[in-house]
């Protein structure tokens, strides 16, 4: 089936990153790619697969650049990635013996994270959808994250992915902060009976970083992971606090004011 997926990858400024993620994907006869104005040599490198072909096109949305990524797209399957996401060897052969039925649309798969390069046991992060067909699949913003559409049933993948982000922390805290501000602004808009039991928890504003924290060390078990597993947990822990100070700035800045100075009359 390998013949008719052709992966889909957006990046900015991912050159720590985008040769792994790439270095997976030889057996494919294209990949596309949606770059958002990368400076920091991430085309050079991608220069180096022939069969790696980019787009580059202003980022407004993750959503509207994955919209875009499907319209470049001429193989019946799509397959999913960030920049910072490479294939297990076990998910490389399961693409190439996948015979999905008609009734089917997507597969998901799960995901192990590594900091840099040091997978940990376990994680926050989810099963994502990343292999789906094209003509079935759109994708919608929600936050800070894109998602994609899809009528139909989705199956679960045996082979993982993992993640592994090895950019700089101060571009990672940079974007943490505009996360952080398009999540604030679409928990307090979105009406709360779409929202799940973690965004719920998450517009209480001060609960969610400390039951984070909590969660990552000793349910997930992260804290028998060393320093990886603290690391992550502070990033998770911080990001959540990130978006409980935007929360509750938006909160303050919307309430009545008293005592403003006048005019002096």
């Amino acid at each position: 089936m390998r013949d008719q997926i052709t992966p889909l990858i957006l990046t900015y400024n991912e050159a720590p990153n985008i040769c792994r993620t790439v270095g997976k994907l030889q057996w494919a006869q294209r990949v596309v790619v949606i770059d958002s104005g990368s400076t920091d040599g991430t085309l050079e490198i991608l220069r180096r697969y022939p069969q790696v072909e980019v787009f580059q096109r202003t980022f407004v949305d993750a959503a509207t650049q994955c919209n875009f990524g499907l319209k470049q797209v001429k193989s019946r399957w799509v397959l999913s990635l960030d920049a910072d996401y490479e294939l297990s060897d076990g998910l490389v052969g399961e693409l190439a013996t996948l015979t999905p039925p008609d009734s089917v649309v997507g597969y998901r798969a799960r995901f192990i994270y590594r900091m840099y390069g040091r997978s940990l046991r376990r994680s926050l992060y989810p099963p994502r959808t990343v292999l789906y067909r094209r003509d079935r699949a759109s994708y919608r913003q929600e936050g800070h994250t894109q998602r994609v559409v899809l009528d139909g049933q989705v199956l679960p993948l045996d082979g993982v992915v993992y993640h592994d982000d090895r950019k700089p922390l101060g571009r990672w805290l940079t974007s943490q902060q505009r996360y952080a501000r398009d999540q604030a602004e679409y928990l307090l808009t979105a009406s709360r009976d779409t929202l799940g039991r973690t965004d719920k928890i998450r517009l209480m504003a001060w609960p969610a970083p400390i039951a984070v924290l909590f969660y990552t060390l000793f349910i997930k078990g992260c804290l028998f992971d060393g320093r990886p597993g603290w690391y992550y947990a502070l990033q998770r822990t911080t990001a959540e606090m990130l978006i409980a100070l935007e929360i509750l700035d938006r909160r303050l800045g919307r309430a009545p004011v008293t005592g403003q100075c006048g005019s002096g009359k």
